[in-house]
């Protein structure tokens, strides 16, 4: 592999790539009945932020580039419900929550950062 692709190199996708595979993880231990539900929501909406991320890393406006960060960070929010919703609900354990919830706010920064015109060098 000798290239790397401009989002490889957000840290908002590099943390958002940890914290898919922690939600993968989680939600195998998920009741059953939760497979087409919050499991399935929760997985669809953590690949949506790090498939956003890069899909808006590949475009050349600015106007195009915040269009799809605004997208991801969209889809962080929808993660950090989903992970509220799962811990009222008891099915994700507090300590696993607040590592997440944690994480989460590290990717909802780091998006905020990317859509912001006056930061042009986190948007690289």
């Amino acid at each position: 592999m000798k290239h790397i692709y401009a989002f490889e190199k957000l840290l908002a996708w590099q943390t958002t790539r940890e914290i898919v595979k922690h939600i993968y993880h989680k939600t195998k231990y998920f009741p059953k009945e939760e497979l087409f539900g919050i499991t399935s929501q929760i997985r669809r909406a953590g690949i949506s932020i790090s498939c956003n991320l890069a899909e808006g890393s590949g475009r050349t406006s600015e106007g195009q580039q915040t269009h799809f960060y605004q997208i991801a960070y969209a889809s962080a929010l929808e993660v950090v419900n989903l992970l509220i919703v799962s811990k009222d609900l008891e099915i994700l354990m507090d300590e696993d929550y607040l590592h997440l919830r944690n994480e989460m706010e590290k990717v909802t920064w780091a998006i905020y950062k990317l859509m912001s015109p006056k930061n042009p060098a986190e948007k690289v």
